[in-house]
């Protein structure tokens, strides 16, 4: 079964951006045909989109927090600073990741769960508030998959700038103090880069990944309504096109979903899972000759990026291909040593094949690679699972 691949934007550990770029105007490229099918998801009931004015709303609690700690005169990095300490610190909010947190500010705030557009939309709330500059900041992470179920997600990252007001330039900032919100505490470990984004592609990105959450969920009708949003709230945004391209499919209409495809591509030529998608609707549509370039150019872009080979790995051991599969987690270690997730596939890998050692070997190094106490805690848990299986046998 030939199973679709989503774009869902949320956080990633351990890959976060240090640098900037100037965020040129994209030249708007319009539809020349009307892909939306509005007919075909009529809701039985209405549905509730949250406006832009609730995602960003605060409380008075929320807005009582400002006013107490960070509307005064101290420098804009000071702010930001007192700001991710309220954010993150136990005796306040003590704010917790969760990929599947994609929530308004207010909710963020009070059940401490959020994603990483979830926190950014929360501190840019909380900031704006108390009249900070700040600025949206997408970065260009390497193409990295998750399994959710039977599917592949694809995901993205976000965070915040706060940045003093006399050292912007252009909505840039060069060789001033920069601080950045965002879930990722190692920021200077990584340079990818990275561009600033307008408040309408973050809504965009909401609007998004609810309607991929609603897919996995297989409410169609819901998915739908979100995604016509961010595609109208901004149409430049090629993931959300990709992923009306997916509903699409799903539902049947494959002649919609290649169109939906195919301008997502327009719009961003470097959506390879666009492409790709569109290269297995091809395929399901027995075009094989219109396929074959496509595969082609996507394997030869994704061959040397360390997470394909993950996301390969993950797909064989999806299927109970476990030699495969370990093939392929071997080749994404190979490739990038220090990923977590890589050992602990291979590790689980390796217990499906009934081999305890090196498994528990694999663990093991999962362990001194993973920084967040929360999934050290679950790996610890596993290892020591693996000690009394590996004793038992």
């Amino acid at each position: 079964m030939i199973k679709p691949s989503y774009i869902l934007l949320f956080c990633l550990p351990l890959l976060l951006a240090c640098q900037s770029k100037q965020h040129l105007e994209a030249k708007r490229i319009l539809p020349q045909i009307n892909l939306y099918q509005d007919s075909q998801f009529q809701p039985q009931h209405p549905i509730h989109i949250e406006t832009e004015q609730e995602i960003f709303q605060l409380d008075d609690e929320m807005r009582f927090m400002v006013k107490a700690k960070l509307k005064n005169n101290l420098p804009a990095y000071k702010k930001a600073n007192i700001l991710l300490e309220h954010i993150f610190n136990e005796e306040n909010i003590s704010l917790t990741y969760n990929s599947n947190a994609n929530v308004t500010a207010r909710s963020a705030y009070h059940n401490k769960l959020a994603n990483c557009i979830s926190l950014t939309i929360l501190a840019y709330a909380l900031a704006d508030e108390a009249d900070m500059n700040i600025s949206f900041q997408q970065v260009d992470v390497p193409e990295y998959w998750v399994r959710n179920g039977q599917y592949s997600l694809l995901t993205g990252h976000v965070n915040l700038l706060v940045i003093e007001r006399d050292a912007r330039s252009q909505g840039i900032a060069f060789g001033s103090k920069i601080t950045r919100i965002d879930f990722d505490p190692f920021v200077s470990k990584r340079n990818f880069p990275s561009k600033v984004i307008s408040k309408q592609t973050l809504l965009a990105m909401f609007y998004n990944n609810k309607g991929a959450e609603a897919m996995v969920s297989n409410n169609y009708t819901v998915a739908y309504q979100y995604l016509k949003l961010a595609t109208q709230v901004d149409n430049q945004f090629s993931s959300a096109w990709g992923n009306l391209g997916i509903l699409y499919k799903l539902s049947g209409y494959y002649d919609m979903a290649e169109k939906a495809y195919r301008h997502a591509i327009l719009v961003d030529e470097d959506n390879l899972t666009s492409l790709a998608n569109l290269a297995l609707l091809l395929n399901k549509q027995g075009r094989f000759n219109e396929a074959e370039p496509l595969e082609v150019l996507i394997h030869k872009t994704r061959v040397k990026n360390p997470y394909y080979h993950a996301l390969l790995a993950n797909e064989a051991y999806f299927n109970q291909s476990y030699d495969q599969a370990l093939r392929h987690y071997k080749k994404a270690i190979q490739l990038d040593d220090e990923q977590h997730e890589f050992f602990l596939g291979l590790a689980k890998t390796y217990y499906m094949q009934n081999n305890f050692k090196l498994a528990k070997r694999s663990m093991k190094k999962a362990i001194t690679l993973t920084k967040t106490k929360d999934t050290e805690n679950l790996y610890v848990a596993k290892l020591n699972f693996l000690k009394y299986q590996q004793t038992a046998d």
